[in-house]
């Protein structure tokens, strides 16, 4: 096939040819929509298929925050059901203090909840929906190392040293935080990208069952020992384990180095977690690995005319802290298939490109603020009072007063505009309670300024 093809107009040619870089989440998804289209589809990875793989990947979280956003794509492809199956449902926010008290703070109403659900899990369910399409063709130990994206010409490269050419009509970069596809658009005029690094890591634990083999903890919570600076979360896993993740500046973990240190660190700090872990498992733990990098990254367009498109990680990384990095990129994958639906490919790029950076750009910003509320602000009186004027509000205004965590997690709001409506629920709160300051001050002035009055009334003789 010419690397020229016209493929401007959108008429589900059958030969159109999609290349999808990387076999992750996002781009296992995104195969299973194109696919449906009778587009041929080529997928490519460079890790080994994890279907097969007898370890975990490193670097990537085992279990990950699921909401309404990213099952309502994997509902359009008829996955969800499947996946809550293997679900663990988190009603609340449970919150350990140092001496081990604990309370826990609701999600949202009654019967809203996310869930936790292992990564690879949910990427095993849907590399296997994806290849049950005849049109479809999946090549794990593919590391792209070139890309001419305005004539769709692909380099790959295999553990074995083998080059491999490609072609593709269309390019969709589902390759992570460090894509090969959007570096190829850095060469691109008025392309926008940014990067930036914090200060904190994360470092995962494992916390075993207790000794009947169940549940170490409360199950249905995600939870959190917030300390200020750096904390400690911990979501349920099948098995009945906890992944726990050390969210910390890599100065504390550096001061880390050795058995003693670290243990005296946990008794000081996580007193409850270490005696759920386990001093061994603990230490084992820490020392397997070193701590891993969060960052954001923002660009902007998304997309080269009808050539190339970015998605997930690759267009709108983000820190973990609001849960919403996999369910942004699965909804991603949603919007564009709705994009697709009525314009030529041209402008379905363009339109989905310009339609979704700002929402994701207000995303990372708010996975930024949420790191606070969580090592810090959940423990304040002010928070806790917020939450619970928020939800007065919502239950007596259900429909003019949503809460921000409920319409970024239980709805399907665009993001940007969730951070829009915060902003005008915080200057109502402001303007009520400087009424209700000037009313309190004002009524016994007003007393004063009668009696005073009074006082000064000449009466007739």
């Amino acid at each position: 096939m010419s690397a020229n093809f016209n493929c401007t107009k959108m008429t589900n040619e059958k030969n159109l040819k999609v290349a999808i870089i990387g076999g992750g989440l996002v781009g296992s998804l995104n195969t299973c929509f194109l696919a449906k289209r009778g587009f041929q589809i080529d997928t490519y990875e460079y890790r080994a298929d994890l279907r097969n793989a007898a370890t975990q990947v490193r670097g990537r979280s085992i279990n990950l925050a699921l909401s309404v956003r990213g099952l309502s794509a994997l509902e359009a492809v008829g996955l969800d059901k499947r996946i809550l199956q293997h679900a663990i449902p988190m009603h609340a926010r449970m919150i350990h203090d140092v001496d081990g008290k604990r309370h826990s703070i609701p999600y949202g109403n009654a019967g809203q909840c996310i869930y936790s659900v292992e990564r690879r899990y949910l990427n095993e369910i849907i590399l296997n929906e994806a290849e049950r399409n005849a049109n479809v063709n999946l090549h794990f130990e593919h590391k792209l190392v070139h890309a001419d994206l305005h004539k769709g010409n692909l380099t790959f490269k295999t553990p074995a040293g083998e080059e491999v050419l490609s072609q593709a009509n269309l390019i969709v970069g589902c390759d992570g935080a460090f894509s090969t596809v959007r570096r190829q658009m850095l060469k691109e005029p008025q392309f926008a990208f940014s990067q930036k690094y914090i200060e904190h890591g994360y470092l995962e634990l494992l916390m075993p069952p207790d000794a009947t083999g169940n549940f170490a903890m409360e199950v249905n919570f995600l939870h959190i020992w917030p300390r200020g600076n750096f904390m400690l979360i911990a979501l349920p896993n099948q098995d009945r384990t906890y992944t726990v993740t050390l969210f910390m500046p890599f100065k504390q973990f550096q001061c880390l180095n050795s058995p003693e240190t670290l243990v005296a660190f946990f008794q000081d700090t996580f007193p409850d977690a270490l005696n759920f872990i386990g001093k061994a498992q603990l230490i084992k733990d820490y020392f397997a690995t070193e701590p891993s990098h969060l960052l954001t990254v923002k660009c902007s367009p998304y997309h080269l005319s009808d050539r190339a498109i970015l998605m997930g990680d690759a267009a709108h990384a983000m820190v973990p802290f609001y849960g919403q990095g996999m369910n942004a990129g699965l909804e991603d994958c949603l919007i564009f298939d709705q994009f697709m639906n009525d314009f030529d490919l041209r402008k379905a790029l363009s339109e989905f490109s310009f339609y979704r950076n700002p929402d994701a750009e207000a995303i990372c910003d708010l996975a930024l603020y949420n790191y606070i509320e969580m090592r810090y602000l959940v423990t304040t009186r002010s928070f806790i009072v917020r939450k619970y004027v928020d939800r007065f509000l919502h239950f007596c205004f259900p429909n003019a007063w949503v809460p921000l965590y409920t319409m970024v997690t239980f709805t399907r709001t665009r993001y940007h505009l969730c951070i829009a409506q915060r902003e005008w629920q915080d200057k109502v709160l402001r303007r009520a309670k400087l009424s209700f300051l000037l009313l309190s001050i004002g009524m016994p002035l007003i007393g004063l300024c009668g009696r005073y009055i009074g006082r000064l009334t000449v009466h007739p003789r």
